[in-house]
């Protein structure tokens, strides 16, 4: 057996003469396709090709996977559609080699196969993979507002039919093992010990490859494309506008034009993910996506264990902390008044428990890990107490007090308070510096932002540990200053309250959330206020306002609202009536007014500008993520300060400007715009950071 090392790609040859080539990204933790890592694979494919095996098979050295895909990083240096295309098609021109070896080739696949580690698998003849919870195969890059572009729009649907890939690639969710072998992306499924004589068995064996059905291909025929095509474009369009995200559209247009068929097709998908490359959505989906990977970084691995955790306050916040970090592999305890309060909380997460985890062996630890405390016996053992009870400062404060002398010295105490200053809920604590934000938002099994929230005595420790807590419940931590509503909640409520004034003038309430949805928010602001709750919405929009030193909103149509006993979803009706946990939204009688769009997105734009200018995070890239990942804001927009600086300082400032003569003092522009114009650029710190890393 012989074995030749290059820099990101070790060949071994067997006795057999089988070849076996692991890819091992050097200095990295997982297989990325950068450039320089299709360069190397490139000039040992063409060896390979001279000296003709009698089989290859291609997996990977890394622990945690196959490979992830292309390296993102890359596409920040793409200057236009010329540099697009070329990256691209020197990717493609790579696979096609690997494709067009003569012998056998294999996929021997482990963890994960994502964008073009999956293309790459696809240019094989066969794939084989280890079977486990761990498998996902999956072609991401319309989230980036891209599509695959190594050739993964052709052979994926001539492997698995136009359904089933375009499923993938519309989507961009992986799927698991079982849907894999069904599908026919994978050949056979194998236990890790069985990967390689699985490989092997393919080589020796040769079978017929996998194709798509003959009902599959059907569909491909030139004279139903058309129809196949509109009912995919009518699908597509229910769930994203084509001005705001255009490549799904594409990826449809490409399969009908070419019919995944013939050199026409690969050389128009690299020629369409150019042009995509070129629209500010797919610069945009990008950054928004370098600022997960910042979020991520930021955390860091805490020294503290962080096995053991005690909730306090089993309401709808505190006990679906509970059973989250439950179902991340902490061992929780959840503490109320009584145990008939907690039994509600461990029914729900027994609920979430078994759709997230469909094993039921595993299902049923994950549920052991969570159990009642009402007495609260297991503090003196928590490495992690969160506080999450009613938002009141005297109630924290007295509960602090009861908890904090039983606490070991190591424990992080952490308060899951929306609004309440962190420096005056640490006051009567003997050891203020231990406390710290911990705020997670609602839905917390489907909301990814935790903002860690320091406060003046919060030791920078015991902040890094937070961080490293949000990560282990796998959420992105977002580390900011105490200050009222800290970032996600300040720049929410003048959005929301705009909305209240808006009605207040008689724009009905669903073209008012029209008129949101129309920009790219993910939910119109009179929705969310009904979701989050009119009572709490108030509570939280006088509390800030207060602490701001601003006067506090008269909004009539809340209040009158309120005084009806009309809460919002909690409640069955608010603004809307709610049934089956959705809104029933009449049609708007009228249609909003022509700057209501400027009214509802520049408040919470300037809003933003005040906290970059206050330092309550530490910067511009940290501020979009926020409200990005802590409330849905247009993510093809990159975040509320990146669209900003789109459209032009001067110009926002001016508009807002004519906003303030005509509605008043709240459209005011903040002095921070002095700053952010100073800082120049497009916003782009973290792709900055990205393409030095």
């Amino acid at each position: 057996m012989s074995d030749e090392r290059g820099q990101h790609w070790r060949i071994e040859r067997d006795a057999e003469g089988i070849v076996w080539l692991w890819a091992d990204k050097a200095d990295s933790s997982a297989n990325v396709l950068s450039s320089e890592v299709l360069r190397e694979l490139d000039g040992h494919l063409e060896t390979l090709r001279g000296c003709n095996p009698p089989g290859v098979v291609v997996l990977s050295a890394k622990k945690s996977g196959f490979i992830a895909g292309a390296d993102i990083k890359e596409f920040t240096r793409i200057t236009g559609e010329d540099s697009g295309y070329r990256l691209i098609h020197a990717g493609q021109r790579v696979l096609d080699r690997l494709a067009a070896l003569p012998c056998p080739t294999v996929a021997a696949l482990h963890g994960f196969a994502l964008g073009g580690g999956l293309e790459l698998a696809l240019a094989c003849r066969y794939r084989v993979a280890v079977g486990d919870e761990r498998l996902a195969l999956g072609l991401p890059e319309v989230q980036l507002g891209i599509h695959p572009g190594f050739g993964g729009t052709v052979r994926s649907v001539q492997l698995i039919g136009v359904t089933a890939a375009m499923q993938l690639m519309l989507t961009g969710k992986p799927v698991r093992a079982a849907q894999a072998l069904r599908l026919g992306l994978i050949d056979r499924l194998v236990a890790a010990d069985e990967l390689r004589e699985a490989a092997r068995a393919f080589i020796h064996q040769r079978p017929a490859p996998h194709r798509a059905p003959l009902t599959q291909r059907v569909l491909g025929w030139p004279f139903i494309r058309p129809f196949v095509q509109s009912s995919l474009t009518a699908r597509v369009a229910t769930k994203a506008r084509r001005e705001h995200y255009p490549a799904p559209y594409a990826i449809i247009e490409l399969w009908s034009r070419y019919g995944a068929h013939g050199p026409g097709a690969f050389e128009g998908e690299a020629r369409s993910i150019a042009r995509l490359f070129a629209t500010d959505t797919a610069r945009n989906l990008i950054r928004v996506f370098l600022l997960q990977d910042r979020l991520k970084a930021i955390a860091g691995k805490s020294a503290a264990p962080l096995e053991r955790v005690h909730v306090v306050g089993a309401g709808v916040m505190g006990g679906d902390i509970a059973a989250w970090a439950a179902l991340r592999g902490c061992r929780v305890t959840l503490q109320d008044r009584e145990a008939a309060l907690i039994e509600p909380a461990l029914a729900r997460a027994r609920e979430l428990i078994a759709k997230r985890l469909r094993d039921p062996n595993k299902a049923a630890a994950a549920a052991e890990r969570l159990s009642a405390d009402p007495e609260g016996a297991a503090v003196g053992d928590a490495d992690v107490l969160i506080e999450a009870i009613v938002e009141s400062l005297e109630a924290k404060r007295a509960l602090f007090a009861a908890l904090e002398p039983r606490l070991k010295p190591t424990a992080l105490l952490a308060t899951n308070t929306s609004s309440i200053d962190i420096g005056e809920l640490a006051a009567g604590l003997a050891r203020p510096e231990r406390l710290v934000g911990l705020h997670f938002f609602n839905p917390v099994a489907q909301m990814p932002l935790v903002e860690v929230v320091a406060g003046r005595a919060s030791d920078p420790q015991a902040v890094q540990t937070a961080s490293a807590f949000a990560r282990k419940l796998d959420k992105l931590p977002l580390p900011c200053r105490s200050a009222p509503g800290f970032i996600v909640n300040r720049v929410l409520m003048p959005y929301l309250q705009e909305a209240m004034y808006a009605a207040a003038e008689g724009v009905p309430f669903a073209a008012i959330d029209a008129t949101a949805l129309a920009f790219g928010m993910p939910m119109g602001p009179v929705e969310l206020a009904d979701v989050v709750g009119l009572d709490v919405a108030a509570q939280v929009g006088e509390r800030i306002a207060r602490g701001l030193g601003r006067p506090v909103p008269d909004l009539t149509v809340l209040r009158e609202h309120i005084e009806l006993g009309k809460l919002g979803r909690k409640s069955g009706a608010g603004f809307y009536l709610w049934r089956d946990g959705k809104p029933v939204k009449p049609a708007a009688a009228a249609s909003a007014p022509a700057d209501l769009t400027d009214r509802l997105i520049l408040i919470l734009v300037n809003e933003c500008v005040a906290c970059l200018r206050e330092g309550i995070a530490q910067d511009a890239d940290l501020i979009d993520a926020a409200v990005i990942f802590g409330t849905g804001f247009a993510p093809f927009r990159g975040g509320p300060l990146a669209y900003a600086r789109a459209r032009g300082v001067d110009a926002v400032v001016e508009r807002l400007g004519g906003l303030a003569e005509r509605y008043g003092e709240r459209f005011q522009p903040d002095a921070g715009w002095a700053l952010l114009a100073a800082a120049g650029g497009d916003g782009a710190e973290t792709a900055a950071r990205a393409a030095k890393s």
